[in-house]
């Protein structure tokens, strides 16, 4: 539920637009509002569930989120609605965590293994499915509700959810209860963080101003800060938001990265092409909903069977994966050029999408998080899971400007213009695959 959320709005943008009189800043803000304080409160959300249990900091952020679905179902204007996507963010925050941390917990060696193919298979499916959950919901235009039931839709679920989880989870603690929150750690991550993507999101619209600028410089500073506290946090025995021993797990700095990657693929391509499909070539959201079903089942099937394919493959199902969504994009881009709706050669490219980014995200995952250890399962899930919404975060934000940007240099809006903006970020996610695809050989060269 909370991963279809990052990308159920996707399709429901241009309504949202239309019907709360949005901007193209606004509507970007509506998506990547959620990711920030989702990304930037993982950890902490993780922390908390090691201090006050796991079982009762989930059911309060199922409670948080599914209170905050309500309120945006119910916005009557941008401003509220980016205000309650915030606060589903915080609710996701610490929802999830405690998903990884009790895995964790509860298995051990070839089970937990098999547990987290499945979280991460789970994981794939929420978000590209939500692309198509969005358009069927958008179309059906419940009782007029037009593009509301996207949000209200969490409500019944997120009540059964609470019903079902005060019976079944754990409430009790089970790990160390005097560990600090890092509450310094995270303002300065927060800033960092709230710095880049702002004047990314905003910039665009107001022509790049020179607080944007400065903003995007201050974000390397703040991050530098973030860091330098950090690291003296725990060389005096503090609880650092990121703790040094958890980055310098054998093979966490590449999964960093590869996740940070893999991510900021999926969340700029989904974005991207809903414009392109809604906004370029004029399809209706159930139709662009429709358009991105083999995406999502060729994402959760490959996540769900990844495990059982020959031994000798596994090495090099990662960057195989890069590879494969590299040329998978690019097909994309060219299945859609000077105006065209693609052929039977664009589903063949989605299903390759969809592959190639399962196989670069769900190993890549399981697998760097299959061997931390039991004590640092907490801080370990909360990383990955902080990296792979800033992924996405960056994603939507940096490509998604890239692509409107490209866009209003074209002039006369239309399905030629839109599909040259197109294919300048699909170009550019190509390149960001492709780097994916040679971090790991020149990381052990290094």
């Amino acid at each position: 539920m909370a991963l279809l959320d990052v990308f159920i709005v996707n399709v429901a943008a241009p309504t949202i637009g239309s019907d709360l009189h949005a901007s193209g800043a606004d509507l970007q803000l509506v998506i990547a509002g959620y990711a920030i304080t989702y990304s930037v409160l993982l950890i902490t959300g993780a922390r908390l569930g090691d201090r006050f249990g796991h079982g009762r900091v989930h059911l309060a952020g199922l409670a948080l989120f599914t209170t905050a679905s309500l309120a945006c179902g119910l916005a009557q204007g941008a401003t509220e609605l980016i205000g309650f996507r915030l606060a589903q963010g915080a609710g996701s925050a610490l929802m999830i965590p405690q998903v990884l941390s009790l895995i964790q917990r509860t298995f051990t060696g070839e089970a937990r293994a098999r547990a987290l193919g499945m979280y991460s298979a789970v994981l794939a499916v929420g978000a590209a499915a939500g692309q198509v959950v969005g358009g069927v919901l958008v179309s059906a235009d419940l009782f007029g509700t037009g593009w509301r039931p996207v949000f209200l839709v969490n409500v019944p679920v997120g009540v059964v959810l609470l019903v079902i989880g005060r019976r079944v989870l754990p409430a009790h603690a089970a790990g160390e209860r005097g560990r600090g929150l890092d509450l310094p750690g995270l303002v300065l991550l927060g800033a960092a963080v709230s710095l880049l993507t702002v004047p990314l999101v905003l910039g665009r619209e107001q022509d790049w101003p020179l607080w944007s600028w400065l903003s995007l410089a201050g974000s390397v500073v703040v991050f530098a800060l973030f860091c330098a506290f950090e690291s003296r946090l725990a060389r005096r025995g503090g609880a650092p938001l990121i703790a040094p021993r958890v980055l310098r797990h054998p093979g966490m700095g590449l999964a960093v990265l590869r996740i940070l990657a893999a991510m900021a693929v999926n969340g700029a391509f989904l974005f991207v092409l809903t414009l392109h499909v809604q906004g370029g070539l004029g399809y209706s959201a159930l139709r662009a909903g429709l358009t991105f079903a083999p995406t999502a089942a060729v994402f959760g099937v490959v996540g769900l069977t990844w495990r059982r394919w020959p031994a000798s493959w596994q090495r090099a199902l990662t960057p195989a994966g890069f590879a494969l969504t590299a040329v998978a994009v690019a097909g994309v881009a060219l299945a859609f050029h000077d105006g065209r709706e693609g052929g039977a050669g664009l589903y063949v490219a989605f299903v390759g999408v969809g592959a190639g980014l399962a196989l670069a995200f769900s190993p890549t995952l399981t697998r760097a998080l299959a061997a931390v250890r039991p004590e640092d399962a907490a801080d370990a899930s909360g990383l990955l899971a902080t990296v792979a919404q800033l992924g996405q975060l960056i994603g939507v934000a940096a490509f998604g400007t890239l692509f409107l940007n490209r866009l209003e240099s074209l002039g006369a809006p239309g399905a030629y213009s839109s599909s040259e903006a197109l294919l300048t970020c699909m170009l550019a996610l190509t390149a960001t695959a492709a780097a994916g695809a040679v971090a790991g050989p020149v990381r052990r060269r290094r």
